[in-house]
């Protein structure tokens, strides 16, 4: 039996999931081959950002969101004496319409995001079925799938997303290698109830002991997570008992009031995959990076991924932009992804380092500099569709208002692109233009003050256009920029083209 769809997702965690979802409500047809059985029932990742949370909330899920989710409401860096280098507050309510940092059970999270996808006509994931092949053909991919019940079929899709995790195989059989960022190393996460112990006081700690650095956060209900560097003459099988646990982390998880769900060894890396895009087949996820957890951007930067490659998918698969227009999903992604590895990769550095005086030295100079080690503001986007290269304020993140009635302004949006405009500088916008856009269907063009002004006011301008990403597309200061911005957007162009060559 072969079955063909626009998509084929390769892998069926929340990267891979929310790929589904959005490609679902986009209205393609999408396969998701996820080779376990049942859903992972402990948690790797545990940390989103407001603009995470804004892309989930696009799958109509925000109040269930909300409800398994927790404000990570501070953050601390603490050395060998135990003093507290850096306290920072971290439960501000962000430009997102979300707060900047949230702290989650993954399991909770990625059952509301399955359930998006059982929902959905035109997506399904299929549990419990291996890739054991990909390759690209004309006019798309080729993949060859097992079921456990070795059950064999070949799955036809005009793309496939690579989803498939830092072991991604269909990475190494691309013969795609990596980029190294930083140092390597070995540690031992912790994650379980806590119950009757008072844990740290603040949500997030950075333990830069050089005895043993460590990290602690505060999750959802009872939950929380530990993380400890292991050391040259740790005995792996010794490490993860209660009494060692209890040993490490210096009493703060008690072997009599810690019950653990979750104990492994995984490394600390920093990898950038060379390529992100091979033929029809793209990486997503830690398939194509991977970070420490330092400022636990590990899934905000795979859902990032999706977010900004399956609205560029179902323009190219309208007739809307060319094949060449999916280049620039690694060309605006891979740099900032490897913004946030290099980060944390450097950030680790500092963290993880057993010399005595190399801590002394951190320590001193944190002491004098506590903002140095503050979470770094995200960057723009690499080139692709936006004006960064002339206009700094394009490339960006744009703001998501709460309106009046408490609507997040998304909600009303949905996925297209935004215009933003003071009236006045829409009132002297060409009619020819008015018309494109009051007929444009990707296009939602918003003049109320009510709704607007927060957006022109982040940037300092008079008209902003935002892509389905929330991105900023440009921002305009005069008709003429406007002008511009406006036929940029690729169905608008084309609308423009079609006109012209009709006449």
């Amino acid at each position: 039996m072969n079955t063909e769809v626009d998509v084929a997702v390769i892998g069926g965690g929340p990267v891979g999931t929310t790929a589904l979802a959005l490609l679902g409500r986009l209205g393609l047809t999408a396969v998701g081959l996820e080779k376990d059985e049942e859903m992972w029932p402990t948690a790797r990742a545990v940390h989103l950002d407001g603009e995470t949370m804004r892309t989930l909330q696009s799958l109509g899920i925000a109040e269930e969101l909300a409800a398994v989710t927790i404000p990570m409401k501070d953050v601390e860096i603490v050395n060998e004496a135990d003093e507290v280098l850096v306290h920072a507050r971290t439960d501000r309510f962000g430009d997102q319409a979300w707060n900047d940092h949230i702290s989650f059970h993954q399991p909770d999270v990625e059952r509301l995001i399955r359930e998006v996808v059982a929902t959905t006509p035109g997506v399904e994931l299929r549990c419990g079925t291996v890739a054991t092949g990909v390759r690209n053909v004309d006019g798309g991919v080729e993949v060859t799938t097992m079921a456990k019940d070795g059950t064999e079929e070949v799955l036809r899709a005009r793309w496939v997303i690579a989803a498939d995790g830092a072991r991604s195989s269909v990475r190494h059989a691309l013969g795609i290698q990596g980029d190294k960022y930083g140092q390597d190393a070995q540690w031992l996460v912790v994650d379980g109830q806590l119950v009757g112990a008072p844990g740290c006081a603040a949500d997030m700690v950075q333990f830069g002991r050089y005895s043993r650095p460590a990290l602690w956060l505060r999750l959802p209900g009872t939950r929380v997570r530990m993380e400890f560097m292991l050391m040259p003459d740790d005995d792996p099988n010794e490490i993860v008992t209660p009494a060692a646990v209890e040993r490490i982390s210096r009493g703060i998880l008690p072997a009599d009031r810690f019950t653990p769900d979750r104990q492994a060894i995984y490394t600390f890396r920093g990898r950038i995959a060379q390529q992100w895009r091979s033929g029809n087949i793209f990486l997503a996820g830690d398939a194509a990076h991977q970070a420490p957890p330092l400022f636990g951007q590990g899934l905000c930067a795979g859902l990032r991924d999706i977010a900004n490659l399956a609205w560029k998918l179902d323009l190219v698969k309208r007739g809307i932009a060319g094949d060449e227009f999916l280049d620039t999903y690694e060309s605006e992604r891979k740099p900032h992804a490897t913004f946030w590895v290099e980060t944390a990769a450097n950030q680790a550095v500092v963290i993880q380092t057993t010399d005595p005086k190399v801590a002394a030295g951190r320590d001193e100079y944190i002491r004098a500099n506590p903002g140095a080690s503050a979470v770094p503001t995200s960057p723009a986007l690499g080139p692709g569709l936006h004006v960064g290269d002339t206009d700094e304020r394009a490339g960006k993140l744009g703001i998501q208002p709460i309106l009046a009635d408490g609507t997040r302004l998304d909600d009303m949006v949905g996925a297209h692109f935004l215009v933003a405009v003071d009236r006045t500088v829409y009132r002297s916008l060409p009619a020819a233009t008015k018309t494109l856009l009051d007929e444009d269907g990707d296009v939602v063009t918003l003049l109320d003050p009510l709704k607007v002004e927060q957006i022109l006011a982040s940037v300092g301008a008079k008209a902003v256009v935002l892509r389905p990403d929330h991105y900023i597309l440009g921002a305009a200061d005069s008709p003429a920029d406007l002008e511009r911005l406006v036929h940029a957007i690729p169905s608008v162009a084309r609308a423009s083209t079609l006109t012209a060559t009709t006449r």
